[in-house]
């Protein structure tokens, strides 16, 4: 019997390559690579019941290698940041953890009617991240120096609740993801953008790899379903993606990017509205 996840001819594993290149790329910048890496998947996938959780598990194992690569391409910008922010890891790993098993324990048909709702609620987020980045974008230049987070427990308390939402929200769906995390950074005060992303980068890998750990464990334990074929191809295209776009971030305006997503995302939520 012949794999049911082998996509429809080679078309629509060199049209998921291409994609998951620029969704790579798209999310070492600012996130939100799975608006294009999902509808593709869903669309090349067989029709099945549990297809758009397939879609799901798989685009978050294949885009994985991507963020650990643009994760590595910022490691220069994370030697100024303050100790205390490598307690925002574990609330990463807790919140993705809670929702990748959201997805693995919701029935097939709740993930299929929360889909318009979740690439609506991402194309939301890109179309306000003008306002959002340059709201950040003040502060860091205004601050000149990256200053401390206020060391009451409240307040790092605060912080680590928040990223605990983002990645729960991360680990069920996810994009959009990098633009949840930038705004909650940016009223840290952490300094200017390029070690926002450098730290976004880490966190979006960490939330990234804890789902993708559960997803494949569920896989091999048979009680999710992942398409492995296509998470192959996709991970070797999006380690290329995610250093070409850590690249180019400081030469290209990634507002244009990020506009250009947004157009497609707000095209694809009206699509899954009405099909």
């Amino acid at each position: 019997m012949s794999d049911p996840f082998l996509a429809p001819g080679a078309t629509g594993m060199l049209a998921l390559a291409a994609v998951t290149f620029l969704a790579a790329a798209v999310n070492s910048v600012a996130g939100g690579g799975t608006i294009l890496t999902f509808p593709v998947l869903a669309a090349i996938l067989p029709a099945m019941p549990q297809r758009m959780v397939v879609a799901n598990t798989t685009s978050t194992i294949g885009l994985l290698p991507g963020s650990v690569a643009a994760a590595w391409a910022y490691r220069s910008d994370r030697k100024s940041l303050p100790s205390w922010s490598r307690w925002l890891i574990l609330p990463s790993i807790a919140g993705a953890a809670v929702g990748a098993g959201l997805v693995l324990v919701l029935p097939p048909d709740w993930f299929a009617a929360l889909v318009p709702w979740l690439v609506l609620s991402a194309a939301v987020l890109f179309a306000i991240q003008p306002r959002l980045m340059s709201q950040i974008h003040g502060r860091g230049a205004s601050a000149g120096v990256t200053r401390e987070l206020p060391q009451q427990s409240g307040g790092l308390m605060l912080a680590c609740g928040l990223q605990f939402l983002v990645a729960v929200y991360g680990g069920y769906f996810g994009a959009g993801i990098g633009i949840l995390m930038l705004a909650m950074l940016g009223m840290l005060n952490l300094g200017d953008i390029h070690r926002l992303n450098s730290l976004k980068n880490v966190l979006g890998m960490i939330v990234n790899g804890a789902a993708a750990v559960l997803f494949a464990s569920g896989s091999l334990l048979g009680t999710s379903d992942v398409s492995w074929p296509h998470a192959a191809v996709m991970a070797a295209s999006a380690i290329g993606g995610g250093l070409a776009g850590s690249h180019l971030a400081r030469r290209l305006p990634a507002a244009t990017v990020r506009r250009g997503v947004a157009i497609i995302a707000f095209a694809l939520a009206g699509y899954y509205f009405f099909t």
